[in-house]
């Protein structure tokens, strides 16, 4: 059967050239198979990769590591795997579905799924149990797929990376002019509260034209311990000397990859900030340069890096200075076309991500230390990996901490 000539730009899987691409990687991960599964978008990895339209029934489809790809899908659906090319069989009842994934997978012995040992990565963990019961049932072991996703679902291409620095450059002077506004309500006497700069901030957003998975936190000191701090209500005024933890996200208008940056400005000038606060900024900055810094380096060497060992790197230079302890969430998450997308994570906390981190993947870099009734400082790029290693991505890191006068 012949490709189709169009196809949706989201079949990733069914571009002509791919199954052999997957059958090497199938070699390196010791899997004979990929089978996907999916049902009404309860696989979104799946559906995204095979372009599939509206579905109720289950499907496998099975890319192996000799010969052509393979599906098994419901009678009344063939209209949802239009876009197939490659031979199919169908099924009606729960009787025909089970004898069939038999023949689907004869001869098999493993195969790699949309699942997570022990859900270690929610986002690759898609399959439901008792479709992997199935699948073993059959004298087939499941492996996770986590590694193909990375690299069929989560590269950027040429395209999604300059959608992101658009969205970047967007993100970091919108931040810059919600300080400012902030600041200068500030010295009218009238402060604007957390709630109406989040409002702000993401009416401007979408003046600028980033208006996809679009939100923000504003949070005014003592707040920003919470590090996902969400106001009850209007939220704290940003008076005079406020610290402030900006972070908004979003993607440009149409798609593409988009952007997450974390800001910490000050309502005032280098006089408000306590020799405290200057110093676990200070490590807060030391810890995300840190870890690019590893990066760098090791792939100057053109040596491996995986997740965990990245966020490894970042909390021990906290644990050198006592603040290891306030750090109590994962150094960063994947970014693809969903902010938090299904590549690996620099994570040794949460997870232990022992992901690679290849050429392609794109990702936040993001410290922190949150230290309730006190304060919350966090410092977030993003980077991606291109073929000479980690490129930030955030226009002009910030270094100190940002200071917006109030006269």
């Amino acid at each position: 059967m012949t490709q189709p000539s169009t196809l949706p730009t989201t079949a990733t899987l069914l571009a002509p050239g791919q199954p052999d691409r997957i059958r090497s990687l199938l070699q390196e991960i010791g899997a004979q198979g990929w089978l996907l599964y999916d049902m009404g978008s309860h696989n979104p990895l799946a559906h995204r990769l095979l372009g599939l339209g509206k579905t109720t029934r289950r499907a496998f489809a099975l890319f192996p590591d000799r010969g052509q790809p393979r599906l098994l899908h419901h009678a009344i659906e063939a209209s949802a795997w239009r876009n197939w090319p490659w031979s199919r069989r169908s099924y009606s009842s729960w009787e025909e579905l089970e004898t069939e994934l038999a023949t689907l997978l004869d001869g098999l012995d493993r195969v790699a799924m949309e699942t997570s040992p022990r859900s270690a990565v929610p986002t690759v963990d898609r399959v439901p149990a008792g479709v992997v019961e199935l699948v073993r049932e059959q004298g087939v072991d499941v492996m996770s797929s986590g590694d193909l996703i990375t690299a069929f679902h989560s590269l950027w291409d040429a395209q999604g990376l300059e959608t992101h620095l658009q969205a970047s450059r967007i993100l970091r002077e919108t931040a810059m002019a919600a300080f400012g506004h902030a600041a200068a309500q500030a010295g009218t006497g009238t402060p604007v509260r957390e709630r109406e700069l989040m409002n702000w901030l993401r009416e401007e957003l979408a003046r600028r034209g980033v208006t996809e998975q679009v939100a923000c936190i504003v949070a005014n000191g003592p707040q920003a311990a919470d590090p996902h701090y969400d106001p009850d209500g209007p939220g704290e005024p940003l008076r005079r000397g406020a610290l402030v933890l900006l972070d908004l996200w979003g993607g440009l208008t149409g798609g593409g990859i988009p952007a997450d940056q974390t800001w910490m400005g000050v309502l005032g000038g280098p006089e408000d900030v306590t020799p405290r606060i200057q110093t676990l900024w200070e490590a807060v900055r030391d810890a995300r340069e840190g870890a690019i810094a590893f990066m760098t380096e090791r792939a100057g060497k053109g040596e491996p890096v995986q997740g965990w060992e990245v966020d490894r790197v970042a909390r021990d230079l906290l644990r050198e200075r006592g603040l290891d302890a306030w750090f109590s969430h994962r150094l960063g998450h994947s970014i693809d076309a969903s902010l938090h997308g299904s590549g690996p994570n620099l994570d040794h906390l949460e997870t232990r991500d022992e992901r690679t981190l290849l050429t392609g993947v794109g990702f936040s870099v993001e410290p922190g230390v949150y230290i309730p009734g006190e304060v919350g400082i966090r410092s977030e790029v993003n980077v991606y990996w291109d073929e000479d290693g980690p490129r930030v991505t955030t226009p002009d890191p910030q270094d100190e901490l940002l200071f917006f006068p109030t006269e």
